[in-house]
């Protein structure tokens, strides 16, 4: 296992994410025991990213961080989520997931790449929610998120837990806006 990216290369800011490039003989045998392997860290929020053109399993824990576990073997980015009942709780992590990871961005000053990540944002998780009206910022993406999640835990009658949520935004207003 290899850290890699912004805190390896030592232009890391407080929020960004700890990438580790993992290389293993045998992908399907760890990737099926990633989750249990991952317990020890008290995790608030994992899963695979559905947007990567490798194997990358998300985590992050109350603080909060976040971790990326980098397996260098390819897959195929998912289509747009599908809102329902069964993926709602997945929805959420991975909203939050993407937005610690844009402050983090927005935070390092890379506002072009914030504005890009947000329609992709839009395409492929706050449209299939509801959302129609595209975010132009941060704040605007939490915003719209918030609501159309609370519309669909009606709708569906379920309930995402908020212990994510609470963790991502207290860090997020401590970043300043964009310049």
């Amino acid at each position: 296992m290899a850290l890699v990216g912004s805190r390896a290369e030592g232009r890391a800011t407080r929020l960004s994410d700890w990438d580790f490039v993992v290389d293993v003989d045998s992908f399907r045998a760890v990737a099926a025991d990633l989750p249990g392997a991952v317990s020890v860290l008290d995790p608030i929020a994992q899963q695979w990213d559905r947007r990567s053109d490798e194997y990358c399993y998300m985590v992050i824990t109350r603080g909060p961080t976040k971790i990326d576990l980098i397996f260098r073997e390819a897959c195929e980015a998912q289509p747009p989520w599908e809102a329902a009942p069964r993926t709602l709780a997945a929805i959420d992590a991975h909203f939050w997931d993407w937005t610690l990871w844009l402050a983090s961005k927005r935070l390092a000053g890379r506002d072009a790449l914030v504005t890009s990540e947000l329609h992709k944002m839009s395409v492929y998780l706050l449209r299939p929610i509801g959302v129609r009206v595209e975010p132009h910022t941060l704040d605007e993406a939490v915003s719209s998120y918030v609501v159309a999640r609370g519309r669909l835990e009606s709708d569906f009658g379920v309930a995402v837990p908020k212990v994510l949520e609470r963790e991502v935004v207290r860090v997020i207003r401590t970043v300043p806006a964009p310049r």
